[in-house]
């Protein structure tokens, strides 16, 4: 069901354990979820690498809740291939991150 709803999610709910929820946009890709942060891209208290979070995700047609899903941030180095991904799924605006983070899913 993770992987399912996950594909069809163009935004979802982080939650770094010990801070507030955000809505942010992410890509699933090779089986994590990636968030660009930083520069002029969404900000994320509290995400850094090795923090464990919650991931939320609604239903895109109903916006009901799906599914929330434990997770470990990891700092990633993306390749050119994973790059392109998320600079294609950024819908408005030029896309300017300092940081991406895998969510892998525990």
């Amino acid at each position: 069901m993770l992987d399912n709803a996950l594909r069809k999610a163009a935004a979802v709910w982080i939650r770094p354990d010990g801070h507030e929820p955000r809505l942010v946009w992410a890509l699933w890709r090779d089986g994590a979820v990636l968030v660009a942060v930083g520069g002029t891209e969404q900000q994320v208290p509290g995400l850094a690498d090795g923090v464990a979070c919650t991931v939320t995700v609604r239903s895109p047609t109903t916006r009901s809740h799906l599914v929330d899903a434990r997770a470990t941030a990891r700092r990633a180095d993306l390749d050119d291939d994973s790059a392109q991904a998320l600079r294609a799924a950024r819908l408005n605006g030029r896309p300017d991150w300092d940081d991406v983070y895998r969510l892998e899913p525990a």
